[in-house]
Order: structure tokens, then C-alpha cells, then sequence
């Protein structure tokens, strides 16, 4: 499997829209996304350092996504 670039919140929420997540509300300091296509969401931490490598793949597994659809956009 390849590996992950290391990301920001603010480059993941860039790559989600693109993907076809909005902007569902906020809760705290996490961003709640939601992708009408497929139903699916995903929680994004709003912090300012990098996601953590095991955060990342959490995100990406509720949203549905694999690491190459993640490293394409």
C-alpha cells in the first residue's frame, strides 16, 4: 500500500470537497462533512498541526475512501 502524505486539516477539507464532500456544520472544533452521493460522512479535526497517520486512515474509512483516491485529488 503506498503511504500517506502527511496532511493538514485544511488540505484534507480541500481534497474532501473534490471529492464531493460539503460542508455539513461544525461541532466544536471538529468539521462534520457529508457527500450526498454516496451518504457517507467524515469528522475533520480543526487543529493546526498534521492529522496523525491512524487519524487519517479513520477519517478516510468513514468516508469511504482509499489511501490512492485520497493521494490523486
Amino acid at each position: 500500500m503506498p503511504k500517506l502524505p502527511p496532511l493538514t486539516p485544511k488540505k484534507l477539507l480541500v481534497k474532501l470537497k473534490k471529492i464531493g464532500f460539503v460542508i455539513d456544520h461544525t461541532t466544536g472544533s471538529h468539521i462534520i462533512l457529508y457527500n450526498l452521493k454516496t451518504k457517507r460522512r467524515a469528522v475533520v479535526p480543526q487543529h493546526l498541526s498534521d492529522i496523525p497517520k491512524g487519524t487519517l486512515l479513520s477519517i478516510l474509512r468513514e468516508a469511504g475512501i482509499t489511501r490512492d483516491e485520497i493521494k490523486q485529488v
